[in-house]
């Protein structure tokens, strides 16, 4: 299996790619973390055959852990599929009320969410890394979809992808205070005497940021696969020559 489904409707599909050592490049799909860009495009490829789609379809990002989204509209269709250089530069979401698009976001530890909303066919796909979760990027997006796009919050369907587990994610005193200094994350963290780090639950705090822009609790789920643990999982905390999984949603003709 070299991926996760989370939503297959008449209307939508959405999932994770997997690592699969016995895929090209153990299935990696990001042009900007590779060993040989060729066998990342082979698999894209691979992939979008598999969705009945072509990678001509595909809208990527050139990821910078910010707080910035993009609408994307039909011209945009193959910005950084084939090369990172035509990506959408320094933005970290992307949503789309277009048919046919896929919307993809990378990670290796980083929590990816993808959404649909059910009223107004909008679809989304985020990257938020704990940089981006401190600069607010779920928060702030759905704020804006909620009040600019006029998409009213409970029609909202959010999933939070695999990411590195609490456990995993040990840092020091610096990061901590930021996730400190929002205000709401002090229940997804906890301090370890033996090691002297704080662990902290990136994928909680998300999910409360989507919450606190107004979409009710039980729109949101999470795939708690920790991607260091997993042996389908990238990690760039445990291989920092890690691939990257995609997480992509598409909107169906």
């Amino acid at each position: 299996m070299d991926r996760k489904i989370y939503v297959d409707n008449e209307r939508y599909i959405a999932g994770l790619t997997l690592k699969d050592e016995a895929a090209l490049e153990s299935n990696n799909m990001a042009l900007h973390a590779c060993s040989d860009p060729a066998l990342v495009l082979r698999n894209r490829q691979h992939f979008a055959a598999s969705l009945g789609t072509e990678l001509e379809n595909f809208v990527c990002a050139n990821q910078t852990h910010s707080a910035n989204f993009h609408r994307a509209e039909a011209v945009d269709k193959g910005r950084g599929a084939f090369s990172a250089s035509t990506a959408i530069p320094e933005t970290d979401a992307l949503y789309t009320y277009e048919p046919g698009i896929v919307l993809t976001s990378f990670a290796a530890d980083c929590v990816p969410i993808v959404f649909y909303h059910e009223t107004s066919g909008l679809i989304g796909a985020v990257h938020s890394g704990w940089q981006g979760t401190v600069k607010e990027i779920a928060l702030q997006l759905f704020r804006h979809l909620i009040h600019t796009e006029n998409c009213p919050p409970d029609g909202f369907r959010v999933q939070i992808g695999a990411a590195l587990s609490q456990n995993r994610f040990e840092v020091d005193e610096d990061v901590y205070s930021k996730f400190k200094a929002l205000g709401y994350a002090d229940a997804f963290m906890y301090f370890k005497e033996a090691t002297g780090k704080y662990h902290i639950d990136n994928q909680a705090a998300v999910k409360k940021q989507i919450e606190l822009a107004g979409v009710p609790e039980e729109r949101i789920s999470i795939d708690r696969t920790c991607t260091f643990d997993s042996s389908q999982g990238f990690s760039y905390r445990q291989d920092k020559k890690s691939g990257r999984h995609m997480a992509f949603i598409m909107k169906k003709q």
